[in-house]
């Protein structure tokens, strides 16, 4: 069943196109990893699918998943890294996406943001505050503050971005067995390697869709081979 369908989608940042005339379906319960080189639009189409960034042709439509119940888990900031607040506070704000008003949270947000904070093993951390944390733990905390917002369906942009080798491995097993659970991913990655290990299917970006397939058809590609370190594509 699928859970969104771009059909021939362009969308422009700061007046330029940034993707152009794009088709691709996330089905429910699969891996989508987004792939390609600095300034192909991977930013931009995770702007277009989180509704930040409005589409000038073509539909992106939504079925048994709406736009506020995506966990987004986005690149961290500086100003991301230094926020004040603490693991508890910053999980339970994952509740807002879903339509609650600060600070009026009831019961059951906070059942579910210690449900997330166990299940990403950072309960006995949820008192410390969130600058004071590590690079992993600030990543588990984001992801258990996405989950607050979905069921569903989590958007991931480079969650593994300046980690260390351990931290990393820790992180994509994590989501793998989220994804096992029955949460549909899509990740954003520069990494290849780890999108061919655990994804089920590639969107390779360059402005267009340069690709878009499982990850087996991938490897039959130019484009494929050469981002495994293969023969040259174009």
């Amino acid at each position: 069943m699928a859970l969104i369908t771009c059909k021939n989608v362009t969308i422009k940042y700061d007046g330029q196109t940034a993707v152009e005339n794009i088709s691709f379906t996330v089905n429910e319960g699969e891996y989508l990893c987004i792939v390609g080189e600095n300034g192909s639009g991977k930013s931009t189409l995770v702007k277009g699918l989180l509704g930040l960034k409005k589409p000038v042709s073509g539909k992106i439509a939504y079925y048994g998943v709406s736009q506020n119940e995506i966990g987004y888990l986005p690149q961290q900031t500086t100003a991301q890294k230094d926020f004040p607040a603490s693991v508890s506070e910053v999980v339970l704000s994952g509740c807002l996406s879903r339509g609650v008003v600060f600070p009026f949270y009831n019961k059951k947000d906070r059942k579910r943001a210690e449900d997330n904070m166990a299940r990403l093993e950072i309960s006995h951390i949820q008192k410390k505050c969130y600058r004071e944390l590590s690079g992993g733990q600030q990543q588990r905390v984001l992801l258990a503050r996405a989950l607050c917002a979905t069921e569903k369906l989590l958007l991931l942009d480079e969650p593994v971005a300046g980690l260390d080798p351990v931290i990393t491995a820790e992180l994509y097993t994590l989501i793998d067995d989220l994804n096992k659970s029955g949460i549909t991913i899509i990740m954003v990655s520069h990494d290849i390697h780890s999108a061919m290990q655990y994804g089920d299917r590639i969107l390779h970006m360059a402005m267009r869709s340069a690709f878009f397939g499982t990850k087996k058809d991938y490897l039959n590609t130019q484009i494929g081979r050469r981002m495994m370190g293969g023969a040259d594509g174009v």
